[in-house]
């Protein structure tokens, strides 16, 4: 008789105990841990790569390299203008900090994406969602904001229809929907790749003639959130250039 197949409640595969300032507003648990080590992985990544930096570029120099070519040519360039490099650090810190984050859930014995906890994809949406409307009154005044509730074409009739259309999607949609992507699809991704272990486990002990078939099944779903990992990093970093975009040059 084989033991029943059980599945943890989903909140124990998001919620952890907290490992240092037990109960109180700054607990910090594993999801927070996972961001202050991947902050400082990037900070220490950056300084060796940028000391003693050659013309002909090896090792992290090219790595980083690479990437700043990467987010430069094909998010910044592409998106906002060749008149807009000064955003590339941003973008490119912002999409090596969310594709760190993303990795985690196929490191070996940690196997948790922080950016499936709601907190942390809010927090990088809402600090886009503040940059792009600073650039916006910025450069454009307060025509940045009428000219998406009254844009121009438009009958004024239309304008009770269209104006809070416009008011939900610029104060609510776009950044909901920019934290709600990367949630929803971090957050999934770690859910199949726990049922499969959890499933790999179950018939190694009760039916083990067949526990090839998970494991090849979960070797390849880790392969699978690799590239989503990667691809919501640049997901939400094109979304970003986007709004940064659409800040500097609204009429397009």
């Amino acid at each position: 008789m084989f033991a029943a197949f059980t599945f943890p409640p989903i909140d124990e595969l998001f919620r952890w105990k907290d490992i240092a300032f037990n109960d109180s507003g700054y607990g910090i648990n594993k999801t927070s841990l996972l961001v202050f080590i991947s902050s400082a992985l990037i900070l220490l990544i950056f300084i060796g790569g940028s000391r003693k930096m050659k013309l002909i570029p090896s090792g992290v120099q090219n790595v980083l390299e690479l990437t700043y070519d990467f987010v430069d040519r094909g998010i910044t360039r592409d998106v906002i203008g060749n008149d807009a490099t000064r955003y590339t650090p941003f973008l490119g810190s912002l999409f090596l900090f969310i594709l760190f984050l993303n990795f985690w859930e196929i490191i070996p014995g940690i196997q948790f994406p922080p950016t499936s906890r709601f907190a942390i994809p809010l927090f990088l949406s809402l600090m886009v969602y503040v940059l792009y409307w600073f650039l916006g009154f910025k450069h454009n005044g307060i025509k940045y904001l009428t000219g998406h509730l009254f844009p121009a074409g438009v009958p004024k009739a239309l304008y009770l229809l269209v104006t809070p259309i416009e008011l939900v999607q610029i104060l609510v949609v776009r950044p909901f929907s920019l934290a709600v992507r990367l949630l929803a699809n971090m957050m999934a991704g770690h859910i199949l790749l726990t049922a499969l272990a959890l499933l790999t486990s179950y018939t190694l002990t009760n039916a083990p003639i067949i526990t090839i078939g998970p494991f090849l099944l979960n070797i390849g779903v880790t392969g699978f959130e690799l590239l989503v990992g990667f691809l919501q990093a640049y997901i939400f970093t094109l979304l970003t250039a986007v709004y940064i975009a659409d800040s500097l040059h609204p009429e397009h």
